[in-house]
């Protein structure tokens, strides 16, 4: 929300593109940016459903004949100088897309916000060249584990955990935030799952839920893209818990379905990373700065882009994961993997992970404006925090810190840093 402010109130302003999967809370966000900024002057059209609306831009992509033409399908006056415009589903139609480019050069004083669930796809799909300069874009991800607290009534916590985090000192309520972490890990972060959590604590209208996304996911899989096309992403997305429960987490085709080759399915992969269904987190062959110039594009791992759809998808049972001598029982590291993923995705963090060959792996390493090399972060999902890998990574680049997400509290152990499993979305922010 303080982006969006900040974009409606700058007077540099451009069109705005939000990005986001389905049901992360796009429409909400812009509805509440109407609310807030503009006194509920906006005027919303989706281009999914409303066939009129695309109509009108069919014709000349002339912003005022654009508006006008608007403005009668609404019947809602649009005021270039007051009214926020809101075009949702924009990737229903590609001239709509276009038209943003001359909203830019001939009407950069009218607020116009357009977003999209399957916006990235259809921007591939479409081969529709992206206005350099001419767009502002953002995206929304599903809600990290301090906007969950937040949801529970624990958001004024969240700055403690912060403080925490910087002077590496106990947390005094850390085995209660431990509690609420194994909660947001089977919740996740899709607003009406953590909605209904926050209203009642009942998993199963959070199964119903995440059930519910998982097939709008399916649907939207079988509408924008090929019968053969969408067989191969259903394929490709089911095999997420299984790449994730294997110890090496590295995605293997083969997994997908028996004979599987880069091919055939990595088309699909590029459809979920689109979607924004998925994040990908590439190989370095090096900690050496800058880390993009050792990625590996052949070697990389797929999560989903949250964690609670994922604990859904592995049939996890809240229960057993909340209760502590049951959790010993189980392996969770793929899942625990996956939340720091998209924690250090919501932050601006390119996903990247280190091996030297087959004799040690650093789960990511994340590049800082405050380091020469690489800082490896180490995951682990219970308090047994030994590391042959991470002893490897220090020995070999010399980091001034190493960072290391366990279940023990914060503070600092040689240079490694130990960061409770909680405060990921500290990491980087």
């Amino acid at each position: 929300m303080d982006q969006l402010v900040e974009w409606a109130v700058s007077r540099s302003r451009k069109p705005l593109l939000l990005y986001g999967a389905r049901q992360t809370g796009k429409t909400y966000a812009l509805n509440e940016l109407a609310r807030t900024v503009f006194s509920g002057e906006s005027v919303r059209f989706d281009l999914e459903r409303d066939s009129r609306a695309r109509q009108a831009f069919e014709s000349d992509l002339e912003p005022r004949n654009i508006i006008r033409r608007l403005s009668q399908v609404s019947g809602w006056q649009i005021d270039p100088e007051r009214t926020l415009l809101i075009l949702d589903e924009v990737q229903s139609s590609n001239r709509a897309l276009a038209s943003l480019k001359y909203f830019c050069e001939d009407m950069p004083h009218l607020h116009v916000a357009a977003a999209g669930s399957l916006l990235g796809v259809a921007v591939n799909r479409q081969g529709f060249s992206m206005p350099v300069g001419k767009v502002h874009t953002l995206t929304l991800h599903p809600m990290s584990f301090d906007e969950f607290l937040d949801a529970v009534g624990e958001g004024g916590l969240v700055a403690e955990i912060r403080d925490c985090y910087k002077h590496a000192v106990p947390f005094y309520l850390h085995d209660a935030m431990l509690e609420r972490f194994w909660q947001y890990l089977m919740v996740g972060g899709m607003p009406e799952a953590v909605s209904r959590f926050a209203q009642n604590g009942s998993f199963g209208e959070v199964r119903e839920v995440q059930a519910g996304i998982a097939d709008l996911y399916a649907a939207d899989m079988a509408k924008y893209a090929t019968p053969v096309e969408t067989a191969r992403i259903r394929d490709t997305w089911n095999s997420i818990p299984a790449q994730l429960a294997k110890e090496n987490h590295k995605f293997q085709y083969k997994l997908v379905r028996s004979g599987g080759r880069a091919a055939t399915y990595a088309p699909s992969i590029a459809w979920l990373l689109a979607a924004g269904l998925a994040e990908r987190c590439v190989r370095v062959s090096s900690g050496r700065l800058p880390l993009a110039m050792h990625e590996d594009a052949a070697a990389f791992k797929v999560y989903m882009a949250d964690a609670g759809l994922l604990a859904a998808r592995s049939e996890l049972d809240p229960a057993m994961v909340l209760d502590a001598d049951r959790r010993r029982r189980i392996e969770l590291g793929g899942i625990v993997e996956n939340y720091v993923a998209q924690a250090l995705a919501a932050n601006g963090i390119p996903l990247r992970y280190w091996t030297s060959g087959n004799t040690a792996e650093v789960d990511f390493v994340m590049q800082t404006g405050d380091s020469d090399v690489g800082v490896p972060i180490e995951v682990k999902s219970s308090d047994n925090t030994r590391s042959r890998s991470l002893s490897v990574y220090r020995e070999k680049y010399a980091p001034d810190e190493a960072i290391r997400l366990s279940t023990k509290n914060f503070g600092i152990d040689g240079r490694i840093r130990s960061v409770p499993l909680y405060a990921a979305f500290c990491v980087g922010q």
